[in-house]
């Protein structure tokens, strides 16, 4: 016996090391995923100019891979609960790298947004199965709130890193290596998958609800779509309106669905617990405005200002450093003494202040002044808000939905990413046109235009976060209602009649009938 204590030990201290690996591997994949949904902004100039597409085409090189990625990470996410999440998560890394090698080496214009599109697929299958990952991985409530406050801030910085790995690739190498970048992500991150990440095949595989994939799929295809064709062909054009209302249609229709049969693609069971719902909201609005932020001011650097790529994306430093800081603390320290309804209200207040300072800016702004107080505003706030988040909108999920869990979390950032990216474009540049007719003399009433489109952009999302925070303080949880619904679950898994499915399980948090606890307690 004796012999193998220390076997023992080690073992259990070698599995914690690779649970931290395993984080490491999880960034990685995360933020080669978010990233690329800004990094290729920077560079489609050089790639237009190359490739020789016309500006009207320009968008889809950014909307194929929002629209494949935002309508399939459902399906992704409930391919991670059917098979092994490590096979899924290497399957999607490969699938990722190899479409980004083709998008490098494109030719043509149709070949680019090809390979947009394919990156977008095994992106909707990768991004899920690492964060459910990581959700399965990490149990503990201390661990997991640092594991979280990692992730939160990849999620959230994510985009501000692409703005300036895309200035750095394109101004100093070339447009291809925004792609081909994506090669040395993956290969790190699926030879530390093959070495450190466990294989688990669920006990019972979850059937693919087909019906349920169909619908969602098409429905937020159709969301998406409709917001940016609104980006170019207006609000009022026939195919706009017609793709949001039928996204809406086909969106209801699943939801009904989803009630009805016996494997639903996304359980009901995972939405309607008040405090998930809440989180889900807080990061989809948050998804709206993060990536306005970088749209507008990575434009009115550029074009207003004169800066060049590589000094825009650096200009976003002091945003990713405060969203660093703000992601860690939150999830490590604060969440578990105030709860996520206090860190969630305070970031978006946060968020819209700085919203709100940049609705200031002109064409003879400073950047020191003007720019840099609401960078670093909105970074506090938006760490406040998306690792409390992603944390609370994952807590209590049982293993078998984990993945559609996670799925939904990055659906929720995607899609607002989307129809942020359209329907905030869509306004400034009407502002922007209403202006020039109103002011069309001066030397610099083109700028001054361009300038007023921003500020309006801003103001509606200052307007989301005020929106975001009367959400937090109705659906989300305080700290001692937190108490109250992990004491609910202990108390359901104590009961004597309790099922052998809940003694079996490795965590009370995977529990169904923990679960049944969570959504029965009051989540105020």
């Amino acid at each position: 016996m004796s012999s193998v204590t220390p076997v023992t030990g080690s073992q259990r201290s070698a599995e914690s090391d690779h649970r931290w690996l395993v984080l490491v591997i999880v960034a990685i994949a995360q933020l080669m995923v978010v990233l690329d949904a800004t990094v290729v902004n920077i560079a489609l100039p050089s790639a237009q100019h190359a490739l020789g597409f016309p500006n009207s085409d320009r968008q889809w090189v950014v909307t194929a891979y929002a629209l494949a990625f935002g309508s399939l990470l459902l399906v992704g996410g409930r391919l991670g609960d059917m098979f092994s999440r490590k096979r899924v998560f290497i399957t999607g890394l490969v699938g990722f790298a190899l479409a980004s090698a083709v998008g490098g080496a494109a030719t043509s214009f149709g070949m680019l947004v090809a390979a947009r599109t394919l990156q977008g697929v095994f992106g909707a299958i990768l991004a899920p199965a690492a964060l459910g990952t990581l959700v399965s991985t990490f149990r503990d409530p201390r661990e997991r709130g640092r594991a979280f406050g990692v992730f939160g801030s990849v999620a959230a910085g994510g985009g501000a890193v692409g703005l300036i790995l895309g200035g750095v690739l394109t101004q100093y190498f070339s447009w291809r290596w925004c792609l081909y970048v994506n090669l040395f992500f993956a290969a790190i991150a699926v030879v530390g998958a093959l070495v450190y990440m466990r294989g688990n095949r669920p006990d019972s595989r979850p059937r693919m609800d087909w019906a349920g994939a169909v619908l969602a799929s098409a429905g937020l295809f159709l969301i998406v779509f409709g917001f940016s064709r609104a980006e170019t062909a207006g609000w009022t054009a026939a195919l706009t309106i017609g793709s949001l209302v039928g996204g809406v249609i086909l969106l209801a229709g699943f939801a009904f669905a989803e009630s009805r049969v016996s494997h639903p693609l996304l359980p009901l069971r995972v939405v309607m617990d008040r405090a998930r719902g809440g989180s889900y909201l807080s990061v989809g609005l948050t998804g709206i405005a993060v990536f306005g932020v970088f749209l507008f001011l990575t434009y009115y650097l550029q074009q207003v200002k004169g800066y060049s790529p590589v000094t825009s994306g650096l200009a976003f430093l002091p945003m990713i450093a405060c969203i660093l800081l703000s992601s860690n603390t939150s999830s490590i320290v604060l969440l578990p003494r105030v709860g996520p309804r206090a860190l969630i209200v305070t970031g978006m207040l946060l968020g819209g202040g700085g919203m709100t300072y940049l609705t200031q800016l002109t064409v003879t702004s400073s950047y020191a002044v003007n720019i840099v107080p609401a960078l670093a505003a909105m970074g506090l706030g938006f760490g406040m808000i998306f690792s409390p988040a992603i944390n609370t909108a994952t807590a209590g999920v049982a293993r078998r939905d984990s993945g559609v869990a996670s799925a939904l979390v990055n659906t929720m950032q995607q899609v607002g990413g989307s129809i942020g990216t359209a329907a905030l474009s869509t306004v400034a540049l009407t502002a922007t046109a209403s202006y020039v007719t109103a002011h069309h003399a001066g030397p610099l009433a083109l700028a001054t235009a361009a300038v007023h489109g921003y500020t309006v952009a801003f103001t509606v999302s200052a307007a989301l976060f005020g929106v975001g925070a009367l959400a937090a303080v109705l659906l989300l949880p305080s700290r001692r209602r937190l108490e109250e619904r992990r004491n609910a679950a202990l108390a359901t898994s104590a009961e004597p009649t309790a099922s052998p499915a809940v003694t079996d399980s490795p965590a009370l948090a995977d529990s169904p009938s923990a679960d049944r606890g969570l959504r029965a307690a009051d989540p105020r």
